[in-house]
């Protein structure tokens, strides 16, 4: 992990009680709670430079179905 730098925040209380009780169920510092939300809102925004390259697949024109897009998915996992 990288050095950590220390920074304030404005929180509600309410959400401030939250963290503490759950930190407390989970065994954990609320610093930790408050880093990974910090984490999680720091990927959730993430501007990527580049469009994602997604796989696609072609159907033979019939409606797409669970059953046809299981089936494409575990013929992709078996390539």
């Amino acid at each position: 992990m990288s050095k950590m730098q220390r920074t304030n925040v404005y929180a509600d209380p309410e959400d401030l009680a939250q963290i503490k009780e759950n930190a407390q169920k989970l065994g954990v510092s609320e610093a930790e709670l408050i880093r990974r939300g910090i984490k999680l809102a720091a990927m959730s925004t993430r501007v990527w430079d580049e469009p994602l390259d997604f796989p696609e697949f072609d159907s033979d024109g019939s409606p797409l179905t669970s059953e046809t897009i299981h089936q494409a998915v575990v013929d992709g996992a078996t390539r």
